[in-house]
């Protein structure tokens, strides 16, 4: 089923070279396909043609040009480890003549996604005419600080069940669906922001180092 547009999107998948804690990351095979590829695929199977790469990494320009896949040459000076994702954002919509309503940000860190997720979060982040959406799942844990070699709970009481604990929610990184206006105003996320609650195992799976590849290994197995 194809996705009931009213927006202009753009999907772009930020993927810069230089990862310390696992080096060649984008370009490392999950499943036979380099981990950039979930992205890339995902973004096509969901009826998108028209998604740009973001790279500084010639391996990664080389293996999206040759999916067909629009590149835009990220800058050194705005690909640094502390970079934040907003400002390649920005150089990636300023570089292009078409124009866009929305941005649709796919990290190739988060490969693993629920098939309906991205036309589920369409459908709401138009119904709310939100300025931007994130996705976000329930943390059960009991959660605490250590102030002077002590445990203190912050979520909970002590002897509390883990079910009656007040929910809190992490940023998964799935995806985020951002208004272009709302980037190039310096902003990832608008302050009519949606937070779009997934409950599903995908969510866990945050690509930065070697564990977290062998465990997006283990769940491919898994018919979740």
């Amino acid at each position: 089923m194809r996705i009931k547009r009213q927006l202009r999107y753009l999907p772009i998948i930020p993927a810069r070279a230089g990862s310390v804690r696992l080096p060649g990351k984008n370009m490392r095979l999950l499943s036979g396909i380099p981990l950039i590829g979930h992205s890339i695929n995902y973004a096509k199977e969901n009826g998108f043609q028209n998604l740009v790469v973001t790279t500084n990494d010639n391996e990664v320009e080389n293996y999206t040009l040759q999916e067909g896949i629009n590149i835009v040459k990220r800058p050194d000076e705005i690909a640094g480890p502390h970079e934040p994702t907003i400002t390649a954002l920005q150089h990636v919509l300023g570089q292009l003549k078409e124009k866009y309503q929305a941005v649709i940000l796919l990290q190739p860190t988060n490969p693993l996604r629920p098939k309906e997720l991205l036309k589920e979060a369409i459908a709401q982040f138009e119904e709310g005419d939100y300025d931007s959406l994130m996705t976000v799942t329930r943390s059960d844990k009991k959660l605490g600080k250590i102030k002077d070699n002590t445990f203190v709970p912050y979520n909970y009481t002590m002897g509390q069940r883990s079910q009656d604990i007040e929910p809190l929610y992490y940023e998964n990184g799935l995806l985020y669906i951002i208004k272009t206006e709302i980037i190039m105003a310096g902003k990832l996320l608008g302050d009519n922001n949606f937070p779009f609650i997934i409950d599903h195992p995908y969510a866990e799976i945050d690509i930065d180092t070697l564990a977290d590849f062998k465990k997006a290994e283990a769940y491919l197995k898994i018919d979740f």
